[in-house]
């Protein structure tokens, strides 16, 4: 808690002279969407901005800048199709070959990053910044704060006694809240109290979203695909290096009560010696009942792998998730973020705040 407390005032002042502009936020002349959260952990970042991608991509030609967390490059790097996942990071990579007609680049500099996605696409129209709540020298037009329903903020504490990055008060400047991971049955009761606990500001709208699982499909065979039936009284073997992998643990439990987990930190770069542990983990499972699944972040990490033997490749599935909106809120959502965009179309000048 001691550590925790001077946390807090370093965190509250940096913030404190971006208010008195003792620190510089600067304003770009296109529209700016930011996706974050106050805490460390997953809180679904990437499935939200996923859901950003496929609402906006047939609309406007847009891009997603990220830092690239882990990555073994520097400065700014525009993805393309021989560019490398060391070079650019798991959940860039993934977007870039989930959506190659978008434009994905990393940069540890946010304003640099803009700058040059802005020189470099000049059709561009709107930019998604992955993680950059905490970012605030970049002033985005519409700032979306996700909050994970398994960890509220508003009974956290900051780090390292909690997981808060910043003080729960820093919510304010979000336009947007959406509290993710949700049960798909909350309960309206639930949801009110939720908002009454956050303390809307005025003009702030919040939403409440679940994860949703698609079918399953072959990592080295993307065009096999299952129904997760398909995992009826299977023996799993899943693989996971995501932050909070208990809802997936959840998910499999509701079709097979054989499970065994290989659980890795977040971002987990895969070694030979974890190759030859899964191997041996997956040898010992009935041969003709075995199935491997893994998460879409982990399977780009584990795609490079070539010492990945032909029986583990031949069970190696993939499960998608995607976001889903409660209380048919989905529309109200869509329509915020696309008047956003359409009122605030590309000009030429920069404003600093």
């Amino acid at each position: 808690m001691p550590l925790a407390w001077i946390y807090k005032q370093i965190v509250s002042l940096r913030n404190k002279f971006f208010d008195w502009h003792i620190l510089i936020s600067l304003s770009y002349p296109i529209p700016i969407i930011s996706i974050g959260n106050l805490t460390v952990g997953g809180t679904g970042k990437t499935p939200h901005t996923e859901y950003l991608i496929e609402l906006l991509k047939d609309k406007f030609p847009i891009a997603v800048l990220s830092r690239g967390y882990k990555r073994k490059s520097r400065g700014f790097i525009l993805g393309n199709s021989q560019t490398l996942i060391s070079q650019i990071g798991d959940e860039p990579y993934q977007m870039l070959h989930k959506y190659p007609e978008i434009s994905v680049a990393v940069d540890e500099s946010r304003c640099h990053g803009v700058e040059c996605l802005m020189r470099e696409k000049s059709n561009l129209q709107v930019i998604l910044l992955d993680d950059a709540f905490q970012h605030r020298y970049i002033k985005p037009g519409l700032s979306i704060l996700l909050v994970d329903y398994h960890r509220p903020i508003f009974q956290d504490q900051m780090l390292p006694a909690g997981r808060l990055r910043e003080p729960v008060q820093e919510k304010q400047r979000a336009n947007i809240i959406i509290v993710s991971k949700c049960p798909s049955q909350m309960s309206s009761t639930e949801q009110e109290e939720w908002t009454k606990n956050i303390s809307l500001e005025k003009g702030q709208t919040i939403f409440f979203t679940t994860l949703q699982y698609g079918n399953i499909y072959a990592l080295f065979a993307t065009a096999i695909k299952k129904e997760l039936t398909f995992l009826a009284n299977k023996h799993v073997l899943l693989l996971a290096g995501i932050a909070s992998p208990a809802p997936l643990i959840e998910e499999l439990s509701k079709y097979t009560p054989h499970i065994t987990t290989i659980l890795y930190p977040d971002h987990h770069c895969f070694k030979s010696s974890d190759i030859r542990h899964i191997s041996q983990t997956f040898s010992r499972l009935p041969a003709n009942e075995r199935v491997v699944i893994t998460t879409e972040k982990d399977a780009v990490r584990l795609l490079p792998c070539t010492n990945l033997s032909k029986e583990i490749k031949s069970c190696l599935y993939v499960l998608p998730i995607k976001v889903k909106f409660l209380n048919n809120t989905q529309e109200s959502f869509n329509q915020n973020i696309i008047n956003y965009v359409r009122e605030n179309p590309r000009n030429s000048s920069i404003s600093k705040s």
